[in-house]
């Protein structure tokens, strides 16, 4: 009986301890009541209304506009290179046909292990035709391509927003070619 009273006692200690040392963690990184009141300056922006941001702009002039079969247009908006190594090109496609469309297969590429994980934008790459490179989709741990995934069809008049990741080229590298299977290709200039 004693046994049980010790172990009861001590879950009990490990609890209030582990109890103490959430409030006091939470106190600590909360701050005080004062901090908390809304800055005259903030609440007036919030009056003037939103700026314009980077994504208005790209609505109105896109990097590249690309057709492809069966009525699907791609509208690439933006080329980033991150602080990473990595160049991410995000857009739009769409279906500008009257009739669903089945993404083509094609657009996975061909090689085994993106065409495991399904339909992706695995099949693009990025040419630089100055340092005569091709740079193919990044693919994680898995082998999963490091792309928009899991689409199969696009109804008529919907679009779907679509990001690939790549292996940045060197940084005075500035402009490279866009190449999709089934799409035409496109010069994109690369920013950051």
């Amino acid at each position: 009986m004693s046994i049980r009273f010790t172990t009861k006692a001590r879950r009990g200690m490990v609890a209030l301890t582990a109890a103490a040392g959430l409030a006091l963690g939470v106190a600590g990184c909360g701050g005080g009541g004062e901090e908390k009141k809304p800055d005259a300056k903030a609440s007036a922006s919030k009056e003037t209304g939103p700026g314009p941001s980077t994504q208005d702009g790209d609505a109105d002039a896109p990097l590249a506009e690309l057709r492809g079969s069966n009525g699907l247009y791609l509208r690439i908006t933006t080329a980033e290179r991150d602080s990473g190594g990595f160049v991410t090109v995000n857009g739009d496609l769409k279906n500008e046909g009257d009739k669903s469309v089945a993404i083509p297969s094609a657009l996975s590429g061909n090689e085994t292990e993106i065409i495991r994980n399904g339909r992706s934008f695995g099949g693009a790459t990025l040419v630089d035709p100055k340092g005569k490179k091709r740079y193919y989709v990044l693919r994680d741990t898995d082998g999963r391509p490091l792309t928009t995934t899991g689409f199969s069809t696009v109804k008529a008049g919907d679009s779907l927003a679509v990001f690939m990741q790549f292996p940045a080229p060197p940084p005075d590298t500035t402009e490279v070619t866009f190449q999709l299977p089934t799409f035409a290709s496109a010069t994109l200039s690369i920013s950051g």
